[in-house]
């Protein structure tokens, strides 16, 4: 069996077509947040009510597109093993059993909007957008669990070029119609405002699954007829999802506090806030693509016993990130006050959005070794650390620093404190446990 390539041009091949793919959702909701942002009449109201959908959306996908990551690790490493044979009927029961899960979360929270979105202090005008947003954005949510549960078999398969295809058109198409629907074409198409952003949202999502469908039967030799009875890699599918629907649970809980917050200080904090995190989730999807190689290529040298290989691969990984994120870093000071201006023209909005935005680039290199660590572990199929490490960055890192913020009153300043603590907590773990157990492997 043939070492498993890890040269810059294999990374590259793996990570960059992995950014690509792995911004679409994050696109999807700062195309919205920007097009409803700049609406001349409640354009705040409207992008504090999109910041506040996302970031419960985004707290949804996240928890159960976890999965993505425990197929991939699971495909790769059976990969690395020369086992792959063995996994046929597989993939098809992952994603039915993806898709359940999205039905049975959309059911449980459908009926429940108002009282979500109060909890999240939206009220008044905002309230009734963010209902207006959610009713519709929602019924995407199965669908792009379908996507990314399709999205972790190409990754397992070690191909991200097919899910960059998907992504970028998906993204394509939801930039052009916002546009079209929020603001209306004169004299075929009347504005839309918040309720077109969302069926654009919806449009592109559609797509993405039908193209995911297509492309998995078309380019892999992967079935999608479900085949009973279950394989047995089901059970620590469960297992490792159950993990990683815990941890993403503490790490939803930080984002939706931090949201939560930020609204209770009133709708320009809310509306500043949505701006600074939805830059934020653009990184940290950008910095994901060379975790991603690292998910992908660790799981395939684990199943191949090969440690020295996993150290190297993991020294350069992080490297490359770290070099991404000091990119990002600089291109965030050179576009300062112009990212503002992209997302709303409110001058209340804009002087709270500058008077933080540095804490935003601040949290970047942090992201990157977090981040990339966090892949690595879940390609090595350390879900019950992750968790573990999300759990107390979050009850002890995030919450104590989140309320002493508010306690001093440090507004939007302390809210992004407690997110770089709860980020540098992660990585600082995780560091400490791959020191401790693999790299003694990798000099034995």
């Amino acid at each position: 069996m043939s070492v498993t390539n890890i040269s810059f041009k294999r990374i590259q091949q793996l990570a960059i077509p992995a950014i690509v793919a792995g911004i679409a959702e994050p696109v999807l909701s700062s195309t919205d947040a920007a097009v409803v942002g700049n609406i001349p009449e409640f354009g705040t109201e409207s992008l504090a009510a999109v910041g506040i959908v996302g970031t419960f959306l985004s707290a949804l996908i996240w928890i159960l597109g976890q999965t993505r990551s425990a197929i991939s690790a699971i495909i790769s490493q059976n990969l690395g093993a020369g086992k792959i044979g063995d996994l046929r009927s597989f993939p098809a029961q992952a994603i039915f059993f993806n898709i359940g899960l999205s039905i049975i979360v959309l059911a449980s929270t459908y009926f429940f909007v108002e009282e979500i979105f109060t909890l999240l202090n939206a009220e008044g005008i905002i309230l009734e957008f963010s209902i207006d947003y959610y009713n519709i954005r929602v019924w995407g949510f199965p669908l792009t669990l379908f996507t990314f549960a399709v999205f972790g078999i190409f990754r397992g398969l070690q191909n991200t070029f097919w899910p960059m295809i998907i992504a970028a058109i998906g993204a394509g198409l939801n930039i052009a119609l916002d546009f079209a629907l929020v603001y209306g074409i004169d004299g075929i198409l009347e504005p839309m405002g918040v309720v077109g952003a969302a069926w654009a949202s919806l449009i592109a999502q559609i797509l993405m699954a039908i193209l995911s469908f297509i492309l998995i039967l078309k380019k892999t030799k992967v079935s999608l007829r479900l085949v009973l009875p279950l394989h047995f890699e089901m059970r620590r599918l469960v297992s490792m999802s159950f993990n990683l629907f815990l941890r993403s649970l503490a790490l939803n809980a930080a984002l939706i506090l931090s949201t939560r917050e930020a609204a209770a200080l009133g709708k320009e904090y809310i509306a500043a806030h949505t701006i600074a995190f939805n830059i934020w989730i653009f990184t940290a999807f950008f910095l994901d693509g060379y975790g991603a190689a690292g998910n992908i290529l660790g799981g395939k040298i684990l199943g191949e016993r090969n440690f020295k290989n996993l150290w190297k691969l993991t020294k350069k990984v992080n490297l490359y990130n770290i070099a991404v994120a000091t990119l990002l870093v600089l291109i965030g000071l050179a576009l300062y006050y112009p990212l503002g201006l992209l997302f709303n023209k409110d001058p209340k909005v804009l002087q709270l959005f500058y008077g933080m935005f540095f804490m935003v680039l601040i949290c970047l290199p942090f992201n990157a070794v977090a981040f990339t660590l966090d892949s690595i572990f879940k390609g090595l199929g350390e879900m019950g650390y992750l968790r573990n490490v999300l759990l107390s960055a979050t009850i002890f890192g995030f919450i104590p620093v989140l309320y002493l913020s508010k306690y001093q009153e440090w507004g939007l300043i302390g809210i992004w404190l407690a997110l770089i603590v709860w980020i540098a907590w992660r990585g600082a773990a995780l560091i400490i446990k791959y020191y401790r157990k693999y790299l003694p492997l990798a000099r034995a």
